[in-house]
């Protein structure tokens, strides 16, 4: 039986033409149309989305992927789902995706991709990563797996993909984890185990989440300045294990005493271990009702938090939601 994959075309390089004179962006059928049908390994229903460039995206549609890439594996009962997007985001929205997908990912293969060269470059990078990123959301082999970053005939959990290179095609690692596997032809080989499921998604997830990246000096009135224009949560992006500057100690109490969550994630690779159960000094912040990020780069500990605060929820719900993340080989970012 032949597959049915769901292509979400939302744009960005991958389809942009930039020559003078020839400026363009292609739909999703037009992207489609660059692949020989006889190597298509799936039957693939397009739908265009309208999308920002992934460097200037919103969270309403980042969200809006999420809710659609649900629907498709289970409401619509499509065997795989494609997204292609732009790669500045792909990461984090890669992320987003798979935390909202629920019941859809034992179902579905679910598979995001992108380009780093325009459609009309030499060597154009496109074509060949949304070749293979159908022929992996027909295979079975990646149905449930969760979401995943197929670039460059590799397979990245969403957990665990970083973009590390914004100058070559080879832009994406999973390190120090592996690749789950690689697009080989038309077929999966699965090269390594998928990360745990992550918890369940709690209704709608909040929109209103910041980052801010620390630094030494930093005034503690960037804490609050952002939660007065709304932010719901705070990801703080600190140091070393997680360290942040002890001037924002007593706002990151007065925050959590107004139930408003803050999540200390870190520039660095960090184990999956709560603040508290850091060696000391690291984790001070535990002691403040900061919450750690449980190894989750600040980008994914953002939408995490959104996903977290989901219904309504506060400091309890986003510290129970953290907690769950806390599961054997269940680091990454």
């Amino acid at each position: 039986m032949v597959s049915r994959v769901l292509l979400l075309a939302a744009k960005d390089t991958i389809a942009y033409s930039t020559r003078p004179g020839r400026e363009a962006v292609a739909s999703g059928a037009e992207l489609l149309d660059t692949l020989p049908r006889d190597l298509l390994a799936a039957e693939v229903v397009v739908e265009d989305v309208l999308a920002e460039p992934s460097w200037d995206v919103t969270a309403a549609t980042m969200l809006g992927l999420g809710r659609r890439v649900r629907a498709a594996g289970t409401d619509d009962g499509y065997d795989g789902v494609v997204i292609s997007y732009g790669t500045d985001t792909l990461a984090e929205t890669a992320f987003l995706v798979d935390l909202m997908a629920g019941p859809a990912a034992p179902r579905a293969a679910i598979v995001l991709t992108g380009a780093v060269r325009h459609r009309d470059e030499l060597s154009a990078d496109g074509p060949r990563n949304l070749a293979s990123a159908i022929a992996a959301a027909a295979d079975p082999a990646l149905a449930g797996a969760g979401a995943v970053v197929c670039v460059d005939d590799e397979l990245h959990a969403a957990r665990w993909v970083s973009m590390v290179d914004a100058t070559t095609v080879r832009a994406f690692s999973s390190a120090p984890y592996g690749v789950l596997g690689r697009v080989v032809g038309s077929r999966v080989e699965m090269l390594g185990t998928p990360p745990p499921r992550p918890p369940e998604a709690r209704g709608e997830p909040e929109s209103d989440v910041a980052l801010i990246k620390t630094y030494p000096g930093i005034d503690p009135v960037l804490l609050t300045t952002v939660v007065d224009a709304g932010a719901r949560g705070v990801v703080l992006e600190g140091t070393g294990l997680g360290n942040i500057p002890v001037d924002l100690f007593v706002t990151i109490g007065d925050l959590t005493a107004a139930d408003i969550p803050v999540v200390v994630a870190s520039r660095c690779r960090t184990r999956p271990v709560g603040l508290s159960e850091l060696p000391a000094p690291a984790g001070l912040a535990a002691k403040i009702g900061a919450i750690g990020a449980r190894g989750l780069a600040p980008e994914k500990a953002r939408v995490a938090l959104m996903v977290a605060l989901g219904d309504d929820g506060g400091v309890a719900a986003a510290r129970e939601w953290f907690d769950q993340l806390a599961l054997p080989g269940s680091g990454g970012g």
